[in-house]
């Protein structure tokens, strides 16, 4: 952006802040390229989110312990599927997608059962579905339905 080239930064504070329903973000570059954005109905977010999104960047270390506790939980996820051999796309980010070698509607529906909710689906991955990776007690929900429900 200093060098005054065509780039956009966007932000969002979702899974990370613990924000991802109040759908608050923002976007940095020039005026003339934000002002590409406004078809797109950027600039009207709820007033939950601005207060929440303001509050969560006055606290000095909320992202890197944030991003830590995330990989540590996202860590220890991949591991357990890797003990129980099923296959995943792994991220760095707050979710990854599963294969679980069925249509993921099926899958989604045996977890819900579970009273554990995943992700959605998508046609250009047949048979995967994402996963989201939640709290600690999330996740624990999580491993215990997902080696019922894929045994």
């Amino acid at each position: 952006m200093a060098a005054d080239k065509d780039i956009i930064i966007l932000r969002t504070f979702s899974k990370l802040y613990g924000m991802a329903g109040l759908r608050a973000g923002f976007a940095l570059a020039r005026p003339d390229l934000l002002a590409k954005l406004q078809g797109y109905g950027v600039g009207m977010l709820p007033v939950t989110g601005m207060v929440g999104a303001a509050a969560s960047l006055k606290v000095r270390n909320l992202v890197p312990d944030r991003r830590k506790l995330m990989k540590d939980i996202r860590e220890d996820v991949f591991s357990f599927l890797d003990q129980h051999k099923l296959t995943y796309v792994k991220s760095d980010s707050n979710c990854f997608m599963l294969d679980v070698k069925r249509p993921p509607q099926e899958f989604m529906k045996a977890m819900m059962a579970e009273k554990v909710f995943v992700g959605r689906s998508w046609p250009s991955w047949p048979t995967h579905a994402r996963i989201t990776v939640g709290s600690w007690d999330d996740m624990k929900k999580f491993k215990t339905a997902v080696a019922k429900v894929m045994a």
